[in-house]
């Protein structure tokens, strides 16, 4: 996990260095606008990698405290822009103060069929049932809706990308606790003197010691009886921290190739050009870039195989495949949304760069997907 981190702060560094030579050595040769574009994704990174690698060091509680942070914010950022009335905000309560923090308390305890039901069914259908009892039928259903997709995108969604920590599944064979097994009597060796002679003591099988020395006998059984479950003890340990890292990998191999299939599907779409996806929605987005950058993280998500815990290498790709399209559908969805309200960012966390949504929202479409894919992949039961 630290050799991981290691290598995105090397990235990372790596790309911080390239902007600033080419802010002062590129010339006319390199886009402005295009630099301080890539110069405040950078800043996001490097503050979200710093989040990250701190809640990961902490614990699974700090990572989902975290993502629970990141929920709320995102979930405010988008209820700004989709402007609510009065009527609403007892549902607004409800939403931010009851079902946000239940939702992220049922992830860190693992309980899988509570979280995956509790927001599609319970607070989906509570939200109209709120709002109606206030009383005010204007444009009732569309913001019913709004409320219903801020929750669903910001907090039910993104919610399964801690909920990886919690994942159970068939242990792999260099994970397994291992079975310790008793040895034989026959096994069993002891440094015993010749009696009645200055040799110097041999190693001897237990059952060549004479009976008359009981004192050994009873040691050598003592030791019999405890060697089994001392070792078994000993042995869980490193399983089980090698299992929680396993899962905490699994995430960090999510969170990386998110960011890189959002980098590069909008490097290739402003290198290579080509046929614009949906113009009136992204302005730069292109067929092109968006096969060329899916396939360079299909590629490096299978170079990533060593560190995850699928047991085949085909696996991992598949997994980065759907990563990269998910991510690509959740940047392209959210800014339809940003188009139909207006805005050109959903907040402004840092200057020049937009708000936690703006980050998150490949995020979003891609946690429940790779969380279901890892589910299937591993056995989990």
């Amino acid at each position: 996990m630290l050799i991981l981190m290691g290598l995105v702060l090397v990235a990372l560094a790596t790309a911080t260095g390239v902007c600033a030579v080419l802010r002062f050595a590129g010339g006319a040769s390199v886009d402005p606008a295009l630099l301080d574009r890539f110069s405040s994704r950078l800043r996001a990174w490097w503050l979200l990698f710093a989040a990250l690698a701190g809640a990961f060091l902490l614990g699974k509680t700090a990572t989902v405290v975290l993502f629970g942070l990141l929920s709320f914010w995102a979930l405010r950022e988008f209820i700004t822009v989709t402007p609510t009335r009065l009527s609403d905000h007892r549902a607004l309560f409800w939403v931010f103060f009851v079902f946000l923090p239940l939702q992220y308390v049922l992830v860190g305890l693992g309980l899988y069929d509570f979280y995956l039901t509790l927001i599609p069914v319970y607070a989906l259908l509570l939200v109209p049932a709120r709002v109606a009892l206030c009383g005010d039928a204007t444009r009732f259903l569309e913001r019913t809706a709004k409320i219903q997709a801020g929750l669903l995108l910001c907090v039910y969604c993104l919610s399964f990308a801690p909920a990886i920590l919690s994942l159970r599944w068939d242990q792999p064979p260099q994970l397994a606790e291992p079975s310790v097994p008793r040895p034989s009597l026959e096994e069993l060796v002891f440094r015993v003197p010749e009696k009645g002679s200055d040799a110097t003591p041999a190693w001897r099988p237990l059952t060549e010691v004479p009976p008359s020395d009981q004192t050994l006998l009873a040691g050598a059984t003592q030791a019999r009886s405890s060697f089994g479950s001392v070792a078994q003890r000993a042995s869980a340990v490193p399983a089980f921290m090698a299992a929680d890292m396993e899962r905490a990998r699994l995430l960090f191999f999510l969170v990386v190739l998110v960011q890189l299939s959002d980098v590069l599907q909008y490097a290739f779409s402003r290198l290579l050009r080509g046929h614009l996806v949906a113009p009136s929605i992204h302005p730069s987005r292109t067929w092109e870039g968006f096969a060329a950058g899916t396939a360079c993280v299909v590629v490096i998500g299978t170079g990533l195989w060593f560190a995850t815990p699928f047991p085949q290498w085909w696996q991992a790709a598949a997994a980065a495949l759907a990563i990269a399209c998910m991510a690509f559908a959740g940047a392209m969805t959210m800014s339809a949304i940003k188009r139909d309200r207006s805005v050109r960012d959903y907040g402004v966390l840092l200057e020049g760069h937009g708000g936690v949504l703006d980050r998150l929202d490949s995020l979003c479409f891609s946690a429940p997907v790779y969380f279901h894919i890892c589910r299937y992949f591993l056995g989990v039961n």
